[in-house]
């Protein structure tokens, strides 16, 4: 049979409505942070009862996973898929800075959330946690292969360095986005490194101040 003759399955009510009240969440986590907003917000603003919520969701903390698995669902192919190589890594990490700026809202959700996560008491913190190590270990095995027997920084350090100006790019951005250009910070970065990109070095010009 043909594919035509089996057209995708639309998405069942139930299905619409949960994915309507993780957008939700996300908007209003990513606006106010994780801890200011109840479940009675999120249902206020999805247009649904508290018990309406509490039917697809038991409790807040599970709400959270949904949101941040909902991000994971993108972005993990490009960083954590074993077939890629190390410059395509690197590659995947330019091309996903350049999307974020069309993005704030996900990018203010995040700033929010890992800066609340670093209390261990927050439901996010385990996931920080690893996601952090996890990329800090696959950034410092293609910065130890593509450094090319570089001194310094190591592979670990220019991993710490490399996700730590993402992270600070991403709230200079949130705060002056016409004054930040993340890509070219990133590729600039790359470039001191002797890291060639898919995308050309920055002039002096296009360089952030």
């Amino acid at each position: 049979m043909t594919d035509t003759e089996h057209p995708p399955q639309r998405p069942t009510k139930g299905e619409r409505t949960r994915r309507h009240v993780i957008d939700t969440a996300a908007e209003l986590f990513s606006r106010s942070g994780y801890r200011a907003v109840s479940l009675r917000d999120i249902a206020a603003h999805s247009g649904l009862s508290h018990a309406g919520v509490l039917h697809h969701f038991p409790n807040k903390e599970a709400l959270l996973v949904h949101v941040l698995s909902r991000r994971d669902e993108i972005d993990a192919p490009l960083v954590l898929d074993a077939d890629l190589s190390h410059r395509e890594l690197i590659d995947n990490l330019v091309e996903l800075v350049e999307r974020n700026t069309a993005s704030p809202g996900p990018v203010s959700l995040f700033v929010n959330l890992s800066a609340e996560a670093t209390d261990p008491a927050h439901p996010a913190h385990d996931y920080f946690f690893g996601r952090y190590r996890v990329l800090r270990e696959h950034l410092a095995s293609a910065f130890a292969a593509l450094l090319d027997g570089r001194p310094e920084p190591t592979p670990e350090v220019a991993a710490t360095q490399f996700i730590a100006l993402q992270d600070g790019l991403q709230v200079q951005w949130l705060l002056d986005p016409g004054a930040v250009d993340m890509r070219a910070a990133v590729v600039s970065f790359l470039h001191t490194l002797g890291i060639p990109t898919s995308a050309p070095a920055p002039t002096t010009d296009e360089r952030p101040s």
